[in-house]
């Protein structure tokens, strides 16, 4: 089989949606098919917009001898119009829609017009999770055809970690040790987490946040006046690390604190759940398909700050806690098909799909 997949900028991004994709970039080359990636530089949406208007751009996918053109749905403004004009069998990868995260009431609007249309040109999908897959289906009105529902998985590090060392680490004395990981942009929600550890008033505490500080450079500046103003001396920021640093990093930590305001599923929860960590997110998005609230981590509401402090002082205080919800992060871990086991369910379907 011949497949093209069509994404922004380069595969090796750090972020979960591009994790999935290499993951799926890698099996199905492991399958034997072939794999074309086929890419577009970052520009803003606008310019996005204009691809679509593009010939150039048109001549390039209809030039593409495919038998399906999946395409990350974080490409739809380049792809809403011009797919309408393809031949190919279109698949999307969806990770989550745009229209999910938090923008003005206009803004919204017009978001939600241009995704609509590009999910309505498209042959089939490939969803990240059913919270994904729920949220396509009500922009659409309807249900969405040819589609597959393959989860990511939580297995790029397996640790070699035991019940003991769980239960170890997490009655171990001094400072509770948080790690966010993300990068630092207003979504994955640092600043909440900030404010939540700038009202705790007794224990000790520690943070590490990993992530690129580049992405939005505004975001991050306004990060680091924060630490400063709230007098945060505890809060280190590590910037993006190789996998041997980061799984380091989750090795020594006691909980995993990523407050996002959307998440279309949240691999980094499982992640930190391969080391027993117990995750904290909020309700919004499919975190709540990972995070059983108070069993193996948290779920609050987004932007909100005082329960999340009150969340963290309990884990702080009470080790017996602690070391219970990290058992339990790691059983939920060992529960989560492996990526091997997803990407295959996406191969059969693509497989179904051009018969």
């Amino acid at each position: 089989m011949r497949i093209g997949l069509v994404i922004y900028g380069s595969l090796d991004t750090v972020s979960g949606g591009y994790l999935y994709d290499r993951k799926l970039v890698e099996h199905l080359r492991r399958a034997g098919h072939s794999v074309e990636i086929i890419s577009l530089p970052w520009r803003n949406y606008p310019r996005h917009l204009l691809d679509n208007f593009s010939d150039d751009w048109f001549q390039r996918l209809r030039r593409a001898r495919v038998d399906v053109l999946l395409q990350d749905e974080l490409n739809h403004p380049s792809l809403f119009r011009v797919n309408r004009r393809l031949r190919h069998r279109a698949v999307s990868i969806v990770h989550h829609l745009r229209t999910s995260e938090s923008h003005p009431a206009w803004l919204r609007i017009f978001y939600r017009a241009v995704e609509r249309q590009y999910l309505a040109s498209v042959n089939g999908f490939i969803f990240n999770s059913e919270t994904t897959r729920a949220a396509v289906e009500k922009l659409l009105n309807h249900a969405a055809p040819n589609c597959v529902v393959a989860l990511p998985a939580g297995n790029r590090f397996n640790p070699d970690i035991d019940a003991e060392q769980i239960r170890a680490r997490a009655k171990s004395p001094g400072a509770l040790r948080i790690v966010f990981v993300g990068n630092l942009i207003p979504r994955k929600g640092l600043h909440i987490l900030l404010d939540a550890l700038a009202q705790l008033t007794s224990g000790t505490w520690q943070l590490a946040v990993i992530g690129n500080p580049n992405v939005d450079r505004q975001y991050t500046a306004r990060i680091r006046n924060q630490i400063a103003a709230q007098h945060l001396t505890k809060v280190r920021l590590v910037g993006a690390v190789q996998d041997t640093a980061l799984a380091n990093l989750l090795a020594q930590s006691h909980v995993l604190v990523v407050p996002s305001d959307y998440e279309g599923y949240g691999i980094v929860y499982l992640e930190g759940m391969s080391f027993g960590l117990p995750s904290i997110a909020t309700t919004a998005g499919a975190a709540s398909e990972i995070i059983t609230h108070d069993e193996n981590g948290f779920l609050i509401a987004p932007n909100n700050s005082a329960k999340l402090a009150v969340c963290l002082a309990a884990l702080q205080r009470d080790r017996d806690r602690l070391a219970r919800m990290s058992l339990s992060a790691r059983e939920r871990f060992l529960r989560q098909p492996s990526w091997e086991e997803s990407m295959a369910r996406v191969n059969q379907y693509l497989v179904e799909l051009i018969r």
